[in-house]
């Protein structure tokens, strides 16, 4: 059975994967130098192959970003332009890019663990509130370090922090898709993301700020903490008035067995005023996250149980929309081999 290391060493930063200087390739076809290999998935922004580097045998990660539009090419080297800055062992990195022939290649890092939700509700997973502030202090870091960067990664979620490796408790966040610079000198607003984990000045359309990531974060950890959601609803506009609200409460039994620094966490950064909620340079120097406070390793059996709910309905989710996805494209499905 996995249990988190209690000795886990969150100072120890040295990078698993080298950090390169990528500046992106015109017109130059990448399988020249890669082999392009079985599809690993799909996103919102392109398909995931397994690729590998023909020099080296090095095997890593390819999304493919078809370009029919003017704007699908200007979002793919955007998310392009701001990966190629930020060397961080917390964050997936950025290893070649190519555009060629109406299609972007973003060669990344190959991350083989799962997402971190699957990852703790695997049967050999002992789920405590130890290994939450582990989790969270490790997504924390990565924050920060973008924030320095002057970035806002804008779709903090469960589906974008992922295991390093299926047995160590190293995270990466990935997906830079809807990121952007932060500029003070110009006002920001954007209208996209995902509902449960984004923040009410988004949905009000105001000015967004760096403290737009924290209240995701905020939202993941009251997951991670209780296996339930603060402000999901029956659809997304439910959802979305609840964000807007504001209101959520702790009293749930998930959250017996969770302490109240724990909890205290969480209230500090689910908070409407995006001014008053901790930075993530604050939230690392938060008691509960403070590598010297006591954690309280009991097993959180509620928890586990209902984020195993939590995830299968996603996934249910997930494979509807696929579905309907792939109808109005016109393809046949055989229901009968799903």
């Amino acid at each position: 059975m996995f249990k988190v290391d209690e000795n886990y060493p969150t100072q120890e930063l040295e990078p698993a994967f080298p950090y390169r200087q990528v500046q992106l390739k015109e017109h130059v076809d990448p399988r020249q130098t890669f082999d392009i290999l079985p599809e690993l998935g799909r996103g919102t922004f392109g398909t995931v192959f397994l690729c590998r580097e023909k020099a080296s045998g090095l095997e890593l990660a390819a999304k493919i970003v078809s370009c029919n539009k003017k704007k699908e090419r200007t979002d793919a080297i955007r998310e392009i332009d701001i990966m190629s800055c930020l060397h961080h062992p917390r964050l997936i990195q950025l290893f070649d890019a190519f555009d060629y022939e109406n299609k972007v290649y973003v060669i990344l890092e190959l991350v083989q663990g799962g997402e971190l939700f699957e990852r703790v509700i695997d049967d050999d997973f002992v789920l405590t509130e130890k290994a939450c502030a582990v989790f969270m202090r490790q997504i924390c870091e990565g924050m920060e370090y973008i924030h320095s960067r002057s970035i806002i990664h804008l779709d903090m979620k469960p589906e974008n922090i992922l295991c390093l490796t299926k047995t160590g408790n190293r995270i990466k966040i990935i997906d830079f898709g809807f990121a952007r610079r932060y500029d003070p000198n110009k006002k920001l607003h954007v209208m996209f993301g995902t509902a449960e984990f984004t923040a009410p000045e988004v949905l009000n359309y105001d000015e967004i700020y760096f403290y737009t990531d924290m209240w995701s974060l905020g939202v993941i950890c009251y997951v991670l903490l209780s296996g339930l959601s603060p402000f999901v609803g029956d659809n997304d506009m439910a959802t979305m008035n609840n964000v807007v609200t504001g209101s959520y409460s702790f009293k749930y039994s998930s959250f017996d067995a969770v302490s109240e620094d724990a909890m205290d966490f969480v209230r500090q950064l689910l908070v409407r005023d995006g001014s008053k909620r901790l930075t993530a340079k604050q939230a690392l120097c938060h008691k509960w996250l403070a590598e010297t406070a006591p954690q309280n390793t009991t097993e959180l059996s509620i928890t586990k149980t209902k984020l195993k709910r939590y995830v299968i309905k996603k996934r249910w989710i997930k494979a509807v929309n696929t579905i309907i996805a792939l109808r109005r494209m016109g393809a046949r499905i055989d229901f009968d081999l799903i």
